[in-house]
């Protein structure tokens, strides 16, 4: 892996992380600043969500554990795209997890996400 690779996916990794911290999760406008207008997320439920409706979830989440971070990777696809995929695992159990990370200028926002639970 090379060193711009492997920074990117520490960067990458922090904001998976950050997306996951509880104290964020309910502040609408730094969530707001990490999803971008386009965003769509497939969740294990197999519920599909878009901005606004994940925004608005996260508001009134009554209490959220993030799971541990496993078997992170990270590939570019474009100068400002990157895949990444990694396994979470917490209370409710293990998922294989999959975003799709666009870079807006300076910034990097996710534009997809999808969860798939382990059985």
């Amino acid at each position: 892996m090379t060193a711009e690779l492997e920074a990117l996916g520490e960067l990458l990794l922090d904001l998976e992380k950050r997306l996951m911290d509880p104290s964020l999760r309910r502040n609408r406008e730094q969530v707001s600043s990490l999803l971008h207008e386009d965003f769509r997320e497939f969740g294990s439920s197999g519920r599909i969500w878009n901005r606004e409706a994940m925004l608005t979830l996260l508001q009134s989440e009554p209490s959220y554990v993030p799971p541990d971070i496993l078997d992170f990777n990270v590939a570019r696809v474009a100068p400002a795209a990157a895949l990444v995929t990694y396994r979470a695992v917490g209370s409710s159990g293990s998922s294989l997890r999959s975003s799709f990370w666009v870079r807006q200028g300076e910034d990097w926002q996710i534009l997809f996400h999808q969860g798939t639970k382990i059985p």
